[in-house]
């Protein structure tokens, strides 16, 4: 525990491929409060299926980003995703924590398919207070130089991080707040990104399987412009419209179908795996592809699940004038992540 407490506020940084978001929570109250909300886009090709292509670019968009929020300080939480982080439940003999730690390099060895030389490891006991002979544990591997590639992004803007987060462990922060009913069973949350949709499957609550397909709405939108000989700008207006064109029928069946796959298979891995034998209940889509007017529809057809767009702002208290100039139902699906890591008090 900090000698002086924890911070009465937690800046959430999303660092994105198209947009750079920041979320500002207000943890003083009973109940965290939503501050502000600020969202930069970003120059094309500045960051490409996550890796940075111009620092300065990306640099001056995350302060402008901060700016916008009024942020002054220089602590954020960010978090890494992506192939080179895992996530897997399992089981180990139950031992107090220090040992679970002691144990957890050599059970990561038989379960994390990278050189243990080159990861940093977490771990979380998911049933500390049961007596079984068995606990369950998260156990979570990132490779380091995928959290030293983010903190060079943050020391070139001036930042420092009170965390690195695990960008399913943000999505179900701020998840969890707003759909308590999601909680139980099996459903997936599915973040479809700018260059990226990362699929996460909970099972009664628990992040225990997660997978990347490099679909996202600049595919949408190259396919629109190429199918259909739009501009740019006319194939963004289409998919952050209302209304379903009969531009993007085509386009959302055969992008649909990249994501309903890779769900899909995320199914099949986990049925096939001891981990859990239940069958996906709901999805549940965020991230700027979630509002692409009738892809909810085409996947729910698709994979004859229940689909829904998840909004993070379903139930969280938000002070007046924190999305001040935006438009609340065009930017809610992209504040998940960030929202999920500003719900993270830190000392």
């Amino acid at each position: 525990m900090s000698l002086f407490g924890r911070k009465k506020t937690t800046v959430g940084l999303d660092i994105g491929s198209g947009l750079v978001k920041v979320a500002v929570v207000d943890h003083s109250k009973k109940q965290p409060e939503l501050v502000k909300v600020a969202v930069v886009p970003l120059l094309a090709d500045a960051i490409v299926e996550g890796e940075v292509m111009d620092p300065g670019i990306v640099a001056e968009a995350i302060q402008s980003a901060l700016a916008a929020a009024n942020v002054k300080g220089k602590h954020v939480v960010t978090a890494v995703g992506g192939r080179d982080v895992i996530i897997k439940k399992i089981q180990i003999e139950r031992v107090k924590e220090q040992q679970a730690r002691e144990l957890m390099r050599w059970e990561a060895e038989q379960h994390v398919p990278f050189d243990m030389e080159s990861v940093e490891l977490d771990f979380q006991i998911l049933d500390p207070d049961d007596d079984g002979v068995e606990m369950n544990v998260l156990l979570v591997a990132a490779k380091r130089e995928l959290i030293e590639a983010k903190l060079r992004v943050l020391t070139d803007a001036g930042l420092e991080p009170s965390m690195v987060d695990v960008d399913a462990f943000a999505l179900h922060n701020a998840f969890e707040v707003n759909y308590p009913e999601a909680m139980r069973g099996i459903v997936a949350l599915v973040n479809i990104g700018h260059d990226v949709t990362n699929i996460n499957i909970l099972d009664d609550g628990v992040p225990i399987l997660t997978r990347d397909i490099t679909v996202g709405t600049r595919r949408f939108r190259e396919d629109l412009q190429r199918e259909r000989g739009i501009s740019a700008d006319e194939a963004q207006q289409l998919l952050q419209g209302y209304d379903r064109s009969t531009h993007l029928d085509a386009v959302i069946e055969s992008r649909g179908e990249e994501i309903a796959v890779g769900i899909e298979r995320a199914a099949a891995f986990l049925a096939s795996s001891s981990r859990s034998a239940g069958q996906i209940r709901a999805i549940y889509t965020c991230g700027g592809g979630a509002r692409i007017p009738g892809l909810s529809d085409a996947l729910a057809d698709r994979l004859r699940i229940s689909v829904e767009q998840a909004n993070p702002l379903t139930n969280l208290t938000i002070r007046d004038g924190a999305l001040d100039s935006l438009v609340t139902d065009e930017v809610a699906g992209l504040l998940m992540l960030p929202i999920g890591l500003a719900m993270r008090q830190v000392a």
